[in-house]
């Protein structure tokens, strides 16, 4: 298990799955959080999370600089929630799309290629309501091309909803080897 990414909507299980995953790790864990505590409400929620944490996991608050967080923990099981925050503090930081696009490619390869397992924990928006903003657009636009990224790599990759997974598979796994060598995709 290298990479595993957790995909799925707020209040899903992804957190609560990647805790039992580290918790079952046989071995040192790292959580890289990259909520930014904007206001008392977010420092509560991070407090929070971190008590439903074990006490020997070591944090790594990171709102930006996700790979540099991973890397100063190369023997431990990393934990990363999330990709969907990262993003957001990416766009709030003004990094372009294209900026935003190469870094969770980077990122992800890195994480993929780390020595110890990674976890990592992502929001799929595309599902919901046409976002009525021009930033909303953006966002989800950007974030499911970075959880594609992320999705890319990874050895397994979950949906989560109501605490249950759906395992994502590359569609070209379920279609007719045929049509695959007809389009030259893969």
């Amino acid at each position: 298990m290298a990479l595993t990414m957790l995909f799925g909507g707020a209040r899903s299980g992804k957190s609560a799955l990647a805790v039992a995953i580290g918790a079952r790790h046989d071995g040192a864990v790292a959580y890289v959080a990259t909520a930014p505590m904007i206001d008392d409400e977010m420092a509560e929620r991070a407090a929070n999370h971190r008590a439903e944490r074990p006490a020997a996991w070591s944090t790594i608050e990171e709102p930006l600089e996700l790979a540099a967080a991973i890397e100063t923990v190369p023997d431990s099981m990393v934990v990363i929630d999330c990709l969907t925050l990262w993003v957001s503090n990416m766009m709030w930081h003004d990094r372009s799309d294209d900026d935003i696009r190469r870094l969770a490619v980077e990122t992800a390869g890195r994480a993929a290629a780390r020595p110890a397992p990674t976890v990592a924990i992502s929001n799929e928006v595309g599902l919901g309501v046409h976002p009525e903003t021009a930033v909303g657009r953006r966002y989800r636009d950007v974030l499911g091309q970075v959880n594609q990224a992320w999705a890319a790599v990874a050895d397994t990759s979950l949906l989560l909803v109501a605490g249950r997974a759906i395992p994502l598979d590359d569609p070209w796994d379920h279609l007719v080897p045929a049509a695959s060598t007809k389009t030259g995709a893969r």
